[in-house]
């Protein structure tokens, strides 16, 4: 005879598998680093086609690292591991073969989708992030406030001299971001951290409550725009708390940043909408519980924001769930369902189309399906 409290929980999965609908999406696990004792750390994440893709990070052992690649060629079904010789900091895709990899020595190319790296010579400035709009013109955000430009896909680079106009002394400040809209509207981003006169005297970690209660100071914030396709710029600064992490622009005059604060600060972070033609952006998502790391902003102009909830109100302590969420309208925002096993401290997004991933800093990649 069964036991009626096993008959019950049978009645309620059974009314649960019911009332999912069929084929529910959600943000489902496609790959695991799984390993005792080390911990894989996504830097960044490229999708070329719904089919291509490949995240870079580092696998920490203790004090060492051993840099490594993960790439797909069917959609996150089976991913490829292999070891790559620098510690990568960011990665460019122009196609489904031609792509950029930023490492903390340098710059690297790539004719076969990562099969076949190549080191360029050094740009006269740490790059932080590439952009391409072919195989010979584009742009690095560079440390000590330098942006480059290069017209022979990155063997050489001129400094971009706008960039060096803003206030705040070089070794203090840093571009970090490029996003273009098409060929001819683009954005590169930065700041100037200010000095600071004193320094916690314990970390994070161990005295929270001192981060809580440190204030978050403005600082120089840089923009450089352009409007014919890098031959001109347009320079940019403003004082501004937190920092701009994120700039994601389409074609049609749409766009959605993100701004990043301070443990001590009411929010996590806010993202704005954003209109390139007239310059304007509002306000369109802010919660306390939720730390947003990225934003995503597909063709079809479905915008999707992942973060993490942390448990504490200290939130560069210790990993939260992972929570995505949605809009088609930048005003309703739905709340997508993720796998249970997807925590992190942070998280990246990257997509083909109207196809989206999520990469995490412990080694877990997401698809949205």
């Amino acid at each position: 005879m069964n036991h009626p409290g096993i008959r019950a929980a049978a009645v309620l999965a059974a009314l649960a598998a019911a009332a999912m609908p069929a084929g529910a999406e959600k943000w489902q696990l496609q790959y695991f680093y799984d390993e005792a004792k080390t911990n894989l750390v996504f830097h960044d994440i490229q999708f070329v086609s719904p089919q291509r893709g490949m995240a870079v990070g580092s696998v920490v052992e203790g004090k060492g690292r051993k840099p490594m690649s993960v790439t797909t060629q069917d959609g996150g079904a089976h991913w490829q591991v292999a070891p790559l010789e620098e510690n990568p900091i960011s990665l460019f895709f122009l196609n489904d073969s031609l792509g950029w990899m930023v490492t903390e020595k340098g710059l690297w190319r790539t004719n076969e989708f990562g099969r076949d790296w190549h080191k360029l010579p050094h740009p006269p400035a740490q790059p932080i992030r590439v952009y391409f709009v072919d195989g010979d013109n584009g742009w690095a955000a560079c440390m000590k406030k330098s942006v480059l430009v290069t017209h022979d896909g990155g063997k050489k680079w001129e400094p971009v001299e706008a960039a060096a106009e803003p206030a705040g002394a070089p070794e203090r400040s840093a571009y970090t971001w490029i996003a273009f809209a098409d060929p001819n509207h683009g954005i590169v981003t930065g700041l100037n951290q200010p000095v600071q006169h004193w320094l916690p005297m314990f970390p994070t970690w161990l005295d929270p409550e001192d981060a809580l209660t440190r204030r978050e100071t403005p600082h120089l914030s840089y923009a450089l725009t352009t409007t014919d396709a890098g031959k001109t710029w347009k320079t940019e600064s403003a004082s501004l708390l937190g920092r701009i992490t994120r700039v994601r622009l389409a074609a049609g005059g749409a766009g959605v940043g993100l701004i990043e604060y301070a443990d001590s600060f009411k929010y996590p972070s806010e993202v704005y909408r954003i209109d390139w033609k007239t310059g304007k952006n509002t306000t369109v998502f802010r919660d306390k519980r939720y730390s947003i790391n990225d934003v995503w902003l597909t063709p079809g102009g479905t915008v999707y924001l992942a973060g993490v909830e942390f448990p504490g109100e200290v939130r560069s302590v210790s990993p939260g769930k992972v929570k995505i969420f949605r809009s088609t309208d930048f005003s309703s925002w739905t709340e997508q369902e993720v796998d249970y096993r997807a925590t992190a401290q942070r998280v990246l997004l990257a997509g083909s189309g109207e196809d989206v991933w999520l990469a995490t800093d412990n080694g877990m990649i997401l698809k949205w399906k």
